[in-house]
C-alpha cells in the first residue's frame, strides 16, 4: 500500500465549511499520515486553531514562486477578488491560486498519494481513505463522454489544457475528470508538470497564470488519459465516492437529509458546492445529528482554544 495524505486548499471565507469539513474527518476518516491545509499567508492565524498533530496549516507562500505576489488585503478594495500580480502574466485570481496550490501541493507531499478535499466536502461515514486511495492503482473518477464541444466551461478548459498538454486530436463529447474528494498520484502529477514544461516552453505555475481558463482535476484526468504508462497505474471508475449538488440553488435540511440517505453504501463524502449558498449551519445539524454517535469535540471556531503548536513543511522547489 502506498502513503496517503489529505490536502485542502482554503481561505477565511471558507473557514466555517473548512471547520465542518476537518470536524467530519477526524470523525469518520482513518489510513491518512497528515492532512496539509494550504491558505493566503494572512489566514495562517485563523486556521491555527485547526492544527493537530495530522494536521499541518501551510501558508501559500511556501509553495508560490517569487515572482508572483499577493496584492495587500489593505488594496482589495481595487477588486471584489482576491488578486495575485506579476509582472511575468496579468492578474490572477483566488480560483487560479487554490488550483496551482492543490498541484504545488501535491508535488511536494512525501506522500504517494494525495486525497483533494474542498473546504466545501464533508464525510458522513466510516472510511479508511489508506485502503481506497492506497492500493497499487490509482483511483480516476470519470464521466465519460460528458463534454460537449459547446459546454459553456469544461469546452472552454479541456481546450486550454490540450494547449497547456501539447494535445493535439480533440474529440467531443470528451470525458469530464472534474469531482470532489478525488486522489492523485504524486509521480504522474509530476509527469504532469513536466508535458506542460515541455509543450509551452515555461515553468508550469507561469504557463497556468498566462492561460487562466484551465480545470487541475481536467488537466490530470487528461494528461493519464493520453499518457499509457500512467494511464496503466489507474483504476478508471464512473463511481464517485461523494454525492454531490453542482447547482447553484440553496438546499434546506430536508433537502440535505436527503442527499445523505440517497447516497449509495460506497459514497462516503457529501458536497454542496458553496455557492449554493446552502446555509452551513443546516449542513452542520445534518451532520451531527446523522454522525452522533461517533462525532468528536466540535472544531467549529466558537468552540475551540489556543491554537496548537505546528511545523510548516519547508519549501522545496
Amino acid at each position: 500500500m502506498h502513503s496517503v495524505a489529505l490536502l485542502t486548499a482554503s481561505y477565511a471565507k471558507d473557514i466555517e465549511r473548512f471547520s465542518l469539513l476537518s470536524e467530519s474527518i477526524d470523525t469518520w476518516l482513518s489510513g491518512y499520515t497528515r492532512h496539509y491545509v494550504l491558505v493566503n499567508d494572512e489566514d495562517v492565524p485563523l486556521f491555527a486553531r485547526f492544527a493537530s498533530e495530522k494536521r499541518v496549516i501551510v501558508p501559500a507562500s511556501n509553495y508560490l514562486p517569487k515572482w508572483l505576489w499577493a496584492l495587500p488585503p489593505a488594496l482589495q478594495f481595487l477588486s471584489k477578488r482576491r488578486v495575485w500580480l506579476s509582472l511575468l502574466s496579468s492578474p490572477v485570481h483566488g480560483w487560479h491560486i487554490q488550483q496551482i496550490l492543490k498541484i504545488a501541493g501535491v508535488l511536494n507531499a512525501p506522500e504517494q498519494r494525495v486525497c483533494i478535499l474542498d473546504s466545501d466536502n464533508l464525510f458522513f461515514r466510516e472510511f479508511d481513505v489508506g485502503q481506497y486511495a492506497g492500493a497499487e492503482k490509482t483511483p480516476l473518477f470519470v464521466t465519460p463522454k460528458d463534454i460537449g464541444a459547446d459546454h459553456p466551461l469544461h469546452g472552454l478548459w479541456l481546450r486550454t489544457v490540450d494547449q497547456l498538454l501539447g494535445i493535439k486530436d480533440r474529440s467531443f463529447p470528451a470525458d469530464d475528470y472534474v469531482g470532489n474528494a478525488l486522489v492523485w498520484d504524486r509521480d504522474t502529477a509530476r509527469a504532469m508538470t513536466a508535458a506542460i514544461k515541455a509543450a509551452t516552453g515555461l515553468n508550469w505555475v507561469l504557463a497556468l497564470c498566462r492561460k487562466k481558463k484551465f480545470s487541475e482535476y481536467l488537466m490530470y484526468g487528461h494528461f493519464v488519459a493520453n499518457s499509457p504508462a500512467h494511464l496503466a497505474a489507474h483504476r478508471v471508475t464512473e463511481d464517485s465516492i461523494a454525492v454531490s449538488h453542482w447547482d447553484d440553488t440553496p438546499l434546506d435540511r430536508p433537502a440535505i437529509e436527503a442527499m445523505m440517505r440517497a447516497a449509495s453504501p460506497e459514497q462516503v463524502a457529501l458536497c454542496i458546492q458553496s455557492y449554493s449558498s446552502t446555509s452551513v449551519d443546516d449542513i452542520r445539524d445534518v451532520f451531527r445529528l446523522s454522525s452522533r454517535d461517533r462525532r468528536s469535540p466540535s472544531l467549529s471556531p466558537e468552540d475551540m482554544g489556543d491554537a496548537v503548536e505546528f511545523e510548516v513543511p519547508a519549501k522545496t522547489r
